[in-house]
Parts: C-alpha cells; structure tokens; sequence
C-alpha cells in the first residue's frame, strides 16, 4: 500500500513541476493550490518533496527541478525577502540543506549556514527564547515563542556540528528547554504559543494564534511538538526531550477520531462540519517513526506508538489521500486556520510534504532532512 500511495505521489509531483512553474505552492482553493512568489513560511516544504522524490526515484527530473528551487531561496536570502521570523528552518532545511545532504553541494551548505546565522539573530538573551514573530522591540510580538519553532532548531544544532561553534547548540538547547517548560501543559497537551516580558523574560501567559482558545489544544501545535521534541533528543541526548515526545504524542493519539486522523483542534466541538487537520495526523506520522527510532526495543509503549503510526496512515492514505486522482495536492482535507477562515478545509503544501516522508519513511527508512544521516 505504501508503495503504491508513494508512486502516485511522485506521479503528482512530476505533474507540479511544470504547473507550478517558478513559483512555490501554498494552500489550495477549490482544489488549485494558490501559489506565490518565494515569500511564505511555507515555501520550503515543496523544495523538500522535490528532493524526497529524487532520492526515492533517482530521476533527474527532480534533481533539476529542487536544485532551481535552492537557487530561489538563495535569492530569497540575499533580498531578505519576508524573512523576519523563526521559520528559517522551515525554509531551508528543506531546500538548501537538502541539497547539501543528498548531493554534497557545499553552496547548499553555506547558504544553509547563512541561514542559520540568520536565525541566531533572533535569540533574546534579556528574555532568553527566539522571537518567533516580528522585528526586536516590536510591542506587539516582541515576547512570543511559538511552539512551530522546535522544527526550526534543527537548522541551530546542525549548524553547530557542522561549524563547531556552540553557540547554534546552546541557543537551539535553550530554546527547547524554555519550550518545554512553558509551552507543554501540565496534562502533556500544549499552548501555541506562549508570551514573556521581553525586557526581564518573566512569563506572562499562554495563548494561541490559530487554535479555538487559549487554554484549547491546536491539534498542529501538538503535531510539532511530538515531532521537534524527538528531534531535540537526536540533536541532545537530554531525556526529558523524548520523554516529552512521548507524552505529546500519547495526548495526541489518545484522543484521535475513530478513523485515526485528527481535528483542528482537540477542543474544538465536533459537528457535521467540524475541520480536520490531515496534515497534523501527517506530522505525527512522520514524528512518531522519528521517536520510536529512539525507544528501547523492550519500551513498553513502543507497540502502541508502532500501531498509532499504521492506523493513522492506512486511514490518511484510503480515506484521505487523492490517490488515483487527478489532483494537485496528495492529502485532502487539511486545515489552515480555522478561526481565521483561511483554507480550512483544502490541500497543504506541509501536509503533502510529511505525508510524503512519512510513507518513504515506512517503505524504506527514508528520512527527511532534519538531520545529517
């Protein structure tokens, strides 16, 4: 079943290339994705299935086609084109350090270097976290983390192997921690994001951007924290990291729909035309193979972890996927932000990409590209 979910993937994304053209796929209306110019959060995770394509197929094709999308993030970079936020890793760890990782190409990794020089700006050391959002001093967003952020610090850790300067593993350490303490409720459920003061870096409270209330739990939210949290681990070793991954990810299983895909939020009232989120459930996919990598074969959640992975896949795949359509997007039923009414029920570019992952992952141990391997 995977196999054949991942070649109409490929097939799909074969098709994009030439629809898409120069431009970055986004979220979708009425079944199109919308696309712009280099200028989203989001831009990277086309980049990224690209490259997931040409190492599962070794088709030049999309070698080519990846290669022309770092080239844009490089001009992206050199403009500072909308780059005034934590999503660094987002974009190019998924186009640049991809490239350096599947082809060695010591641009990628300088510019993959630039970036995360760039992220590392936005550590505030008087209030000790990355702003997620927004210039230094801005009254506004000066003193928000965001819990998205923990995808973003792989991009630190991997700079700092790569240089052997520690700063990038202190402020990515730093940032996990501060994370997890804050962001992480005690219940293991999560904040989106969380507000201190940026002067003093005293807390001040929890709230959310996209979820249904502050104290509600944004199923996507969740999603990165299973997912960065394990990825912590890889980077640290610290223990609480993957125990704190394990826990989110329990939350998060535990209170699935019976088909195993998640709602926009866990809080959310469930109608008729309640919005799911399949790019979460995709998130956790590809996050829970991230963490069981890291369990003891004698853990006794690893089984239940194993099915959770199976079940919400089977379901995304048979009862989500656009598997022999003609569609643009591979996931179906993915959400944007509900309370804001952008796309709550289309196609998602990052859903598409952990959907993808997470199937090269159960096929053939592929991975994505958090990590040198």
């Amino acid at each position: 079943m995977w196999n054949k979910a991942i070649e109409d993937a490929v097939d799909k994304i074969r098709t994009n290339i030439n629809r898409f053209g120069t431009r970055f796929p986004h979220v979708s209306e009425d079944g199109s994705y919308l696309m712009n110019d280099n200028d989203d959060w989001t831009n990277g995770f086309w980049s990224g299935m690209l490259w997931l394509c040409y190492e599962y197929t070794g088709d030049e094709e999309f070698r080519l086609a990846a290669s022309r999308t770092v080239e844009d993030f490089r001009r992206r970079f050199e403009k500072k084109t909308v780059l005034d936020h934590h999503d660094i890793g987002f974009l190019y760890s998924l186009s640049s350090k991809a490239q350096w990782i599947v082809d060695k190409d010591e641009n990628g990794r300088q510019l993959t270097l630039q970036a995360a020089d760039h992220l590392l700006k936005r550590w505030r050391p008087e209030g000790g976290y990355i702003q997620a959002w927004g210039p230094e001093g801005d009254e506004k967003e000066g003193g928000r983390i965001i819990i998205d952020c923990l995808m973003n610090l792989p991009l630190l850790f991997w700079a700092g192997q790569q240089t052997g300067d520690p700063e990038y593993y202190q402020v990515a350490a730093m940032q996990a921690e501060k994370s997890r303490r804050y962001l992480v409720r005690g219940d293991d459920s999560s904040y989106h994001t969380f507000f201190f003061d940026p002067k003093t870096g005293e807390p001040i409270g929890g709230a959310t951007h996209q979820g249904y209330t502050n104290g509600s739990t944004w199923t996507r939210g969740q999603a990165w924290g299973v997912y960065g949290f394990a990825l912590a681990y890889r980077y640290t070793q610290n223990p609480l990291y993957l125990d704190t991954s394990k826990r989110m990810a329990r939350y998060f299983l535990e209170r699935l729909p019976e088909d195993y895909v998640a709602y926009w939020d866990f809080n959310a009232p469930v109608t008729d035309g309640t919005s799911r989120d399949s790019s979460a459930s995709a998130i956790v996919a590809a996050g829970l193979q991230e963490l069981i990598g890291h369990m003891d074969k004698d853990d006794q959640e690893r089984t239940y972890f194993e099915q959770g992975v199976m079940k919400s896949m089977t379901s995304l795949v048979q009862n989500y996927s656009t598997i022999s359509e003609n569609a643009e997007g591979l996931l179906k039923h993915g959400s944007y932000h509900v309370r804001g009414g952008l796309s709550p029920d289309d196609y998602m570019i990052w859903g598409d990409y952990f959907y993808l992952e997470a199937l090269i992952r159960l096929e053939n141990g592929g991975r994505g590209y958090w990590y040198e391997r």
